[in-house]
């Protein structure tokens, strides 16, 4: 087996998590990337705790399989140096702020002029153009500024801070993964390459998805807990005896059905598919109050065999050390460096191929382990 990626090469400037996570998916989907960092202004990945094997760990994960080049972007010599390799790569991948990569002499229509098949891809917050494209921002602020946390959350709380960055990589990275192996499949035909600019907060804001959809056709704005799958409806989590929590998704009227037997609640079947606030807040009561009764041990044994859509809501580490992680591959032993016999465990890259295999050459290099 092959990797799919074999033979593309990706010269990547950016930084932190967004450019960085898509990236890492090239470098294990087989393309060869070269990280381009400065000398004198490590990158922050770099020194974010905690630490395994010499180096931060988000490090580790984020470049892996990828080679290290250190190069003063204000030296004019590093400047012509880079232009020189132009012509051998296939993608640029940067995060800088607008304008930034034209005032260093690397944008699109200057390296295009050398490599007319360059595909290059400009990750921002808010794109080239508009009034915010030269704003600073954080993953915080995208989910803002789309909507996303104004129709979570709890009316009483407000809307909740996340434990991931969903805009970074959700918006950023994953989309600026699908423009640019569609501007690959696009160059097989033209010949050409060309300019991708992803805004993260663009990006995000897609997966507003069916909620925005209703909001386009004129429906009511949808604020915290007040729609389907937002907090107004059962479709929510339930504190266990012991603090814990389950998820209860079970709306379809089979697992409806299936869960308001298990539970003995009757009044699931007849106010559990209401619109109704009042109907749903007397659900939610009585399923809060049944769940209350055991631990959450108790209810997984309980629910492990039956297809009702129920499921414990897991610690990070809980997750990771899974049945369902062990049997799926979630993590896998990447080597400290090519031909190491010592490894690090990280997360795995999820895609599955029936041919293609993925590529776990080594962890992320020391800062400028590379020659260019």
């Amino acid at each position: 087996m092959d990797t799919a990626l074999k033979g593309l090469k990706v010269l990547d400037f950016s930084t932190l998590l967004p450019g960085p996570f898509a990236t890492l998916y090239l470098a294990d989907l087989g393309a060869e990337v070269i990280h381009v960092e400065s000398p004198s202004r490590p990158d922050l990945i770099r020194i974010f705790p905690p630490y395994a094997n010499g180096q931060a760990t988000s490090h580790s994960y984020l470049n892996r399989n990828k080679k290290s080049i250190a190069l003063d972007l204000k030296d004019p010599q590093n400047i012509e140096l880079i232009k020189s390799k132009i012509a051998d790569f296939d993608i640029v991948v940067e995060q800088f702020r607008p304008e930034v990569m034209k005032r260093l002499g690397l944008d699109y229509s200057t390296l295009a002029k050398i490599n007319p098949r360059l595909i290059y891809c400009s990750i921002t917050g808010y794109g080239q153009t508009g009034l915010y494209k030269d704003k600073a921002g954080h993953d915080i602020n995208y989910l803002a500024l789309s909507g996303i946390v104004g129709h979570s959350g709890r009316q009483d709380s407000g809307p909740p801070p996340m434990g991931i960055q969903i805009a970074d990589i959700a918006g950023g990275s994953l989309h600026a993964v699908i423009a640019i192996l569609s501007a690959v499949i696009e160059r097989q035909r033209s010949g050409q390459g060309q300019y991708i600019d992803i805004s993260m907060t663009d990006c995000v804001a897609t997966l507003n998805s069916m909620a925005a959809a209703a909001v386009l056709a004129g429906e009511t704005k949808q604020y915290a807990e007040q729609s389907h799958l937002n907090g107004a409806t059962y479709y929510d989590y339930y504190q266990t005896l012991d603090g814990r929590y389950l998820s209860v998704g079970s709306i379809e009227p089979q697992f409806m059905s299936g869960l308001a037997t298990i539970l003995e609640l009757p009044i699931l079947l007849e106010k559990g598919a209401s619109f109704d606030a009042t109907d749903q807040k007397l659900v939610k009561q009585a399923l809060q109050e049944k769940i209350k009764t055991k631990t959450c041990t108790e209810w997984t044994s309980i629910f492990a065999q039956l297809d009702v859509c129920v499921e414990p809501v897991l610690q990070l580490d809980e997750a990771l050390n899974s049945a369902l992680a062990k049997q799926r591959q979630w993590v896998i032993d990447v080597p400290l460096a090519e031909q190491s016999t010592q490894t690090e465990p990280q997360l795995a890259c999820p895609i599955k191929f029936s041919r293609s295999k993925m590529s776990y050459k080594h962890i992320g290099k020391k800062l400028g382990e590379d020659s260019f």
